[in-house]
């Protein structure tokens, strides 16, 4: 029986009116979800000064990790810029690095910011740990080339949404626990970050098409941990499940009322600050997963997406790194 749910956003109920949604997922609906066109960068491109550059590090099996780099046309490059590390959304099961990639890109344009995104491996052909590895190993590599990318070392975030919200999550785990690279903040768009898929709003969320529902979650994560059993499951992976929270980077964490997600972003949050962090959470009411992305012309959407880049601003501010 399908629970009741805080009411959407009229304008937001309006746009989606139209949208093609669906309840579950499958091995076919996945495959042909995957053969949908790729995401257009050049249009994100062409009106802005931006100067690209492709490279590719290598997985610790020694996979190709293909990593694009944004930076403002400039010619003083003697002031080091703040850099955001993006990892896109699509349920760990789809999507590219270009994902999204209007929301970093406005950081670009605004603050300045270096933007580099990741082509983490998807499940399930890659399973457990790989694809945060993979994030991790983009993260190293900006680290030990920061001085040649004009990045300053003290202000690169991590940020991500939806699965890349976890992933980036997990990402910060990580560095936290090995010790190394230095994260000044991480910014969690709508994160997908609990694989036991058991709250109040993912229930609530379940029973019928939507954007993102429970049966879609669950595919996705069964898709991502493969043969792993409850107990074998990281922290990394699955970043609810940490149990020590102590330690993080401030912390940005937003998420809709009206979305699957909402009671574990919430949860993080608070659990940050029971262990002493920082974190600024923002719920917005009516907001379905993924909204302001999807419909980034909405008042609630642009509201989101200003609040966003206003914490950022203070966040990578110099006086603030020094």
């Amino acid at each position: 029986m399908t629970m009741a749910r805080p009411a959407l956003d009229p304008e937001l109920r309006e746009l989606a009116a139209d949208m093609p949604l669906m309840s579950r997922l499958s091995p076919d609906v996945l495959a042909q979800l995957r053969r949908l066109p790729p995401t257009p960068v050049e249009s994100l491109l062409a009106h802005r000064q931006v100067d690209r550059q492709e490279v590719t590090v290598r997985a610790k099996d020694g996979a190709p990790i293909p990593l694009s780099v944004f930076r403002p046309a400039r010619t003083d490059r003697t002031t080091a810029a703040p850099c955001v590390y993006w990892m896109h959304g699509g349920g760990m099961i789809m999507g590219d690095r270009f994902s999204q990639l209007d929301i970093p890109l406005e950081w670009l344009d605004r603050l300045g910011a270096v933007v580099v995104c990741v082509d983490y491996r998807l499940a399930p052909e890659a399973t457990g740990t790989t694809l945060v590895d993979d994030c991790y190993q983009g993260l190293l590599w900006i680290a030990e080339h920061s001085a040649e990318l004009g990045i300053d070392p003290a202000r690169v975030v991590v940020a991500g949404a939806s699965a890349g919200g976890g992933l980036a999550a997990g990402v910060t785990l990580l560095a936290r626990d090995l010790g190394t690279p230095a994260i000044a903040a991480q910014l969690l768009i709508c994160p997908m970050l609990d694989h036991r898929n058991t709250s109040v709003s993912s229930r609530q969320y379940a029973d019928g098409p939507g954007v993102w529902t429970r049966e879609m979650n669950a595919f996705g994560w069964r898709c991502v941990l493969g043969d792993l059993t409850d107990d074998e499951i990281p922290p990394y992976v699955s970043p609810a499940l940490a149990d020590d929270l102590s330690g993080l980077p401030t912390t940005y964490v937003d998420t809709g009322s009206a979305e699957v997600f909402r009671d574990e972003d919430t949860d993080y949050a608070t659990r940050i600050w029971a262990a002493g962090g920082q974190a600024e959470l923002h719920v917005w009411a009516g907001g379905f997963h993924g909204f302001d992305a999807l419909y980034p012309q909405a008042r609630i959407s642009a509201t989101a997406r200003r609040t966003r880049a206003d914490w950022l601003a203070r966040v990578l501010s110099p006086d603030r790194a020094a």
